[in-house]
């Protein structure tokens, strides 16, 4: 293995209000064997299991002769691996990965058409974070390694963020990773695509050559890997000149499931203050939601990012559902059931959409060609609305998948 000697790594966050992970600190030596330090208050319970952990890792990367110091702050298997191989990687030249078991809980795919309402960010160096997002229920869960990752920290974060889509359970959501702007963001998609992700975030996308480089990119990984299933791309739209061109985005790969928009980076493109009320992007969210039609994929909207403000929060979901949207993302859980509860179709409109279902079901029974409903014609693409609210209130449980029997 080629090394080199007396010199020193580290990875991972330490701190008083660090908890779920570690800071680990490796030095290369010459000779005098493995040394190894571990400090964690639970060392009594699991200082073994650390031990064995890190023994096995090093011998994984043969290597014989280093000082390891490990501050434990209750690092799961996941993390500690991470963080050790991090250390490993920026002293070792090596293709070799050390990888966990990949849990069965997370050997799902993920259909083009799912409700994707909500999607949760979540830093990819803050491990705590990631734990038990699952439970919050989000459509999907981000594991960040852009924005919300400090430069000095995106390689490291590109191995927890890994181990996380093998080892942490989401229940259900769809895995989603954020990567970093192409062509950085290639780098990042030998991290993901061997490991189970389900969705691949392109931030600001300006251009359908970006998506041509990422699916060519993970094409080469399948196929090197001998990996099969979609992958799915969410472009997101953060300019001014990626507003202008966002269909030719949307309409640019077969895998594209939806296209969202980041509204920070907009207006700061744009030269402007972004605002409550919206005004100063309804023209570039109006356009990303007239390119996601024409194109058949899903128009997401940007954040919402007053963690505080539940009122204004559900008033920005119910402006983002009238302009054509189909989710948004979310920084903080709490945000979530807010979104949910108003992008899912309110009793008024879901008795409108009944009437006109049965309206339609009626018709095409007795072999008219022609629906309507009382003295109004009803024009096709209006059932076809009218049964996508019917279909979605049935599947969160809002009406039961027997509601014609009230018609009969």
């Amino acid at each position: 293995m080629n090394a080199a000697s007396n010199k020193i790594a580290t990875a991972g966050n330490k701190g008083d209000r660090v908890r779920s992970d570690c800071f680990v600190t490796l030095e290369m030596k010459n000779k005098g064997g493995l040394i190894i330090d571990i400090k964690s208050k639970v060392k009594v319970m699991f200082g073994k299991a650390i031990k064995d952990l890190t023994v096995d890792i090093l011998n994984f990367f043969e290597i014989k002769n280093a000082n390891i110091s490990i501050e434990d702050a209750g690092a799961l298997p996941f993390v500690l691996a991470a963080r050790i191989e991090a250390t490993i990687r920026q002293l070792v030249k090596t293709d070799k990965e050390y990888l966990l078991e990949l849990i069965p809980e997370n050997q799902y795919q993920t259909k083009r058409d799912i409700f994707r309402f909500s999607r949760l960010y979540l830093p990819g160096n803050t491990p705590s974070l990631m734990i038990n997002a699952g439970i919050h229920k989000p459509n999907g869960i981000i594991l960040d390694l852009e924005d919300a990752v400090a430069p000095d920290k995106k390689f490291e974060a590109s191995f927890v963020v890994r181990n996380a889509l093998r080892q942490v359970d989401y229940y259900g959501a769809e895995r989603m990773v954020r990567i970093n702007q192409v062509p950085q963001g290639l780098i990042d998609l030998e991290f993901l695509v061997p490991h189970n992700v389900n969705l691949i975030l392109v931030p600001k996308c300006e251009d359908k050559a970006q998506i041509v480089a990422v699916n060519k990119r993970i094409e080469s990984i399948k196929k090197k890997k001998g990996i099969s299933g979609n992958i799915w791309l969410m472009p997101i739209i953060e300019s001014t000149l990626g507003v202008i061109k966002a269909y030719d985005i949307a309409s640019s790969a077969d895998n594209i499931v939806a296209i969202a928009i980041g509204l920070e980076d907009y207006t700061a493109d744009l030269g402007t203050q972004r605002t409550k009320e919206g005004s100063e992007s309804f023209f570039a969210r109006s356009m990303v939601v007239n390119a996601a039609r024409a194109a058949g994929v899903q128009p997401i909207d940007s954040v919402f990012s007053d963690i505080s403000d539940m009122e204004a929060l559900k008033q920005n979901v119910l402006v983002s559902k009238s302009l054509g949207f189909d989710g948004m993302g979310c920084i903080h859980p709490r945000q979530i059931e807010v979104i949910h509860k108003n992008f899912a179709p309110q009793e008024a409109e879901i008795e409108k959409a009944k009437k006109i279902v049965n309206a339609f079901i009626i018709a095409t029974e007795k072999g008219l060609g022609v629906v309507s409903l009382g003295s109004k014609m009803i024009d096709p693409p209006v059932v076809k609305r009218a049964q996508k609210s019917v279909n979605l209130a049935i599947s969160l449980g809002i009406l039961n998948k027997n509601w014609r029997e009230e018609f009969k």
